[in-house]
């Protein structure tokens, strides 16, 4: 007897509907362009593009030329938390929000690399019903993680229940199989390392030096250079015996004085980066809502700020987004909706 697959999906009034789009091209304004002097020079090379209007309408006229080239695409839609801003309605039916968001994701799967990645950045008004809606989309082979970005340097202690200080960022890959890129070292990470025996290979940690599952060929004893027997782990040694007398043989394992335990000794020097983390807690890394305010006055230092946009974010989170994702050459997309 086979058992039939049921495909789970979200559904919402007017999922089915969708908008009739036709081919759209790109205009170029003269006068905003860094390019301007030089566009009709061999010189002319547009690195980046700006675009300003409807935002589904913009990603319809990117297809002709992107698709399948982004290596990376950040959004950050509207979270649709029921509030009027200055700038835009963030009160949308949560059917018509779903929907949307639908459109957009779907062009948005087409203009991604083989592997290329799409970064979506919301709070939880909205981000479990896309979870589920991209799963579709993308497909859940394709999803990598979330994202627990601290938005806030600073709690809210008149807050009712929960002082709400972080957002989520949903990471899908075009494709299974992506490999993100490792993080520079920080003074942090290697704090921990030091080099009391002047050893030449430079500053190590002590790593663990037991199996983390019971194995019964890593269950023996290790020999002293004194002739002493030094009993193994309960689970047993990390490496075999084989290994073991390898890297003693070439001081990476070392005895204690005493010569009643040994030393693994994991180097700096063979540390090549940082996997990068789920939790972004550090605001000096990442930045906070309120320094993205701050950036945002800075390049418009003319108008008071109650005019400027009322949730911008931080140019250290999407370079975060950037550094794990892309590498130099490679095409990134960054789109910031305030508006559907």
């Amino acid at each position: 007897m086979t058992q039939k697959k049921t495909k789970l999906e979200l559904t919402w009034i007017g999922k089915e509907n969708r908008p009739k789009l036709e081919p759209r091209i790109l205009i170029e304004d003269p006068e905003k362009s860094y390019h301007a002097a030089q566009r009709h020079s061999e010189s002319d090379i547009f690195d980046n593009i700006l675009i300003h209007g409807d935002n589904l309408l913009a990603l319809k006229a990117l297809e002709q030329e992107f698709t399948g080239k982004i290596r990376c695409i950040y959004i950050d839609p509207p979270f649709n938390t029921q509030q009027a801003f200055e700038h835009y309605d963030d009160g949308v039916e949560h059917s018509l929000w779903l929907s949307m968001m639908k459109w957009r994701i779907e062009i948005l799967r087409k203009l991604l690399a083989p592997d290329g990645t799409l970064w979506v950045h919301l709070d939880d008004n909205e981000v479990h019903y896309l979870k589920i809606v991209c799963d579709e989309i993308l497909g859940r082979k394709c999803f990598i993680g979330s994202i627990a970005w601290r938005s806030a340097d600073s709690s809210n202690n008149d807050a009712k229940q929960f002082s709400m200080d972080h957002h989520t960022i949903l990471v899908y890959s075009k494709e299974p199989g992506w490999l993100s890129y490792a993080l520079p070292r920080t003074e942090e990470s290697n704090a921990h390392y030091s080099n009391p025996d002047n050893d030449p290979r430079g500053p190590w940690f002590q790593g663990n030096v037991s199996s983390p599952n019971p194995r019964d060929n890593l269950r023996f004893d290790i020999m002293t250079p004194s002739g002493k027997a030094i009993k193994h782990p309960h689970n047993g040694w990390r490496w075999s015996k084989e290994l073991v007398e390898a890297k003693i043989a070439t001081g990476q394992i070392v005895f204690s004085s005493d010569e009643t335990r040994i030393i693994h000794k994991t180097y700096l020097a063979d540390q090549k980066g940082l996997s990068p983390s789920s939790i972004w807690f550090d605001v000096k890394q990442t930045g906070h809502n309120r320094q993205a305010k701050y950036e945002l006055k800075k390049l418009f230092p003319g108008i008071p700020t109650t005019n400027l946009f009322s949730t911008p974010k931080p140019e250290r989170v999407v370079e975060r987004v950037f550094r794990i994702a892309t590498r130099k050459g490679d095409l990134g997309a960054c789109r910031r909706t305030s508006a559907f």
